[in-house]
């Protein structure tokens, strides 16, 4: 999962981009880079970190420009390599710089053509190099000397025809502006909007709509599934629907666990969609657990806060905040190695003793993935003196891999895969378990925009609505395990030709 923006305007960009890298940061902690244009010029700094250690004073200085995009990073395809930090580069035609939130599904029949048929070379295992090779090779076709809307539409269109899976992208091609544009199912978010200066109209593209909020640009829409969204330097936008073949089927673990609560995605806002998880949740713990014997409610801050209120009301139980976060641990869930993310969970969360002493404490997450997380939290709870731990989860089991760009682990780290519940709660120590029904998730997040008739639930149905090559499994569990990803970074050695410092 990763962040992207994309701002023109009227004055200088870099601060700005910045800011929205910040409020985006929840979206990938592994890498952050911005790039800007001016005068003929791009102007780059990317590096491994958060935000706030990966741009000094002296990279702000050179980052000059009136437009320009910018990326945070957490590893799915490739590796957590400096080199694959984004925004891309490449310079022909025109240079073209790119990021990229999505993964793709078909990258190893797309690195063949890239070679044998396009003639170009990548210089990373990043799908979003392929992807940025795929759209350059495209706008090459158009052969033009200054690319017109209808030139970078084409472009895009033929992006679609080649690549399949997730993909939110965000591309400044040099002289001419800034397009962004969404896979054909819209797995992946995407928004605009538009801020008035004093010296005309200011465009931003972004992730998440929160990002436009922090910047003051209203919001004006989704860019759809298969749509492109031109800005040119002048600040006039062009939109087109570049497939004829989208069907809008948005990722639903946005509304669990990634986004925002801040943030409206599809026209739902996020908050309210949590709060109906556990308005769902809790009927389900009343209707099969009606004599229970819970004495308080807590969230695992901070995703599953929402959805714990709301779970609290229904139930008639006290609500209370018995974990204190450390806010400078980064979220565990997208931290590589499992030995990391054990050590981590001790480190993020603290119990407050007192809440838990000789209580029965009905615990939410959003989501448990390896189970890590959850176990050393209900032993935390049990040292604290809880005298019975249950737990609840907002989503139901995570029984498949996600290969739509959220690093879900190989199906042999997932506790849910080939387990019941029963089995579940014997792995995590808790005293019962409760999952949220898939129908019931669907609901919650469909409320707020009834338009909605699918979403992509792969990583709890198993249904992927791309399609997966034969193989193709196997290749992933490879490149995902938490073995083999350790060894890669040991042996791993590259050249960045294109930091700035």
């Amino acid at each position: 999962m990763c962040g992207i923006a994309g701002i023109v305007a009227n004055r200088q960009v870099n601060q700005a981009l910045y800011n929205s890298l910040l409020v985006l940061q929840h979206r990938g902690q592994d890498a952050a880079g911005i790039v800007t244009y001016d005068h003929d010029r791009f102007y780059q700094r990317k590096a491994n970190g958060l935000v706030r250690d990966v741009f000094h004073s002296r990279h702000m200085e050179r980052l000059k420009g009136t437009m320009g995009i910018a990326h945070v990073r957490y590893p799915t395809a490739g590796s957590s390599s400096s080199a694959e930090a984004q925004p891309l580069y490449v310079n022909s035609p025109f240079g073209i710089s790119l990021g990229h939130n999505g993964n793709l599904v078909n990258s190893e029949q797309l690195k063949k053509e890239l070679f044998r048929e396009d003639r170009r070379h990548l210089n990373t295992e990043s799908d979003s190099e392929i992807l940025l090779n795929v759209l350059a090779h495209e706008l090459a076709n158009q052969q033009t000397m200054q690319p017109r809307p209808e030139d970078i539409f084409a472009a895009v269109r033929g992006v679609h025809r080649r690549c399949r899976g997730a993909y939110a992208v965000v591309a400044m091609i040099a002289d001419s502006g800034i397009v962004a544009f969404r896979d054909t199912y819209g797995i992946r978010p995407l928004v605009y909007g538009v801020r008035e200066s004093r010296h005309g109209m200011e465009f931003m593209v972004a992730s998440e709509s929160a990002a436009l909020d922090a910047l003051d640009f209203s919001l004006l829409r989704d860019v759809y599934p298969g749509e492109a969204v031109f800005i040119d330097m002048g600040g006039k936008i062009y939109t087109q629907q570049c497939s004829q073949d989208s069907l809008h089927s948005p990722c639903i673990f946005e509304y669990v666990y990634f986004a925002r609560p801040d943030s409206a995605i599809e026209d739902i806002f996020v908050q309210k969609a949590r709060m109906r998880m556990g308005q769902r949740l809790a009927r389900k713990i009343a209707r099969e657990w009606p004599d229970h014997d819970i004495d308080v409610v807590m969230p695992i801050p901070d995703t599953s806060r929402t959805a714990a209120i709301e779970i609290a009301h229904l139930l008639d139980i006290k609500y209370r905040e018995g974990f204190i976060k450390n806010r400078y641990i980064g979220r565990t869930f997208i931290m590589p190695g499992n030995t990391l993310r054990k050590k981590s969970v001790r480190q993020k969360l603290n119990p407050i003793r007192l809440e838990f002493n000789r209580k029965n404490v009905l615990l939410i997450d959003d989501s448990i993935v390896r189970g890590t997380t959850s176990r050393e939290i209900v032993q935390m709870a049990r040292d604290a003196g809880a005298r019975k731990v249950y737990f609840a989860s907002a989503s139901p089991p995570i029984r498949h891999q996600n290969i739509y760009g959220i690093d879900m682990p190989v199906r042999n780290e997932l506790i849910a895969f080939n387990k019941d519940v029963g089995e579940i709660e014997q792995e995590i120590s808790a005293d019962r378990l409760f999952y949220q029904d898939l129908d019931d998730l669907v609901e919650a997040v469909r409320k707020g925009n009834s338009a909605l008739k699918k979403f992509d639930t792969s990583m709890f149905d198993g249904d992927y609505i791309t399609g997966v090559e034969e193989g193709y499994f196997e290749s992933l569990e490879t490149l995902r395990n938490d073995r083999s990803r350790q060894e890669r970074e040991k042996e791993y050695t590259s050249i960045d030709l294109h930091d700035s410092g």
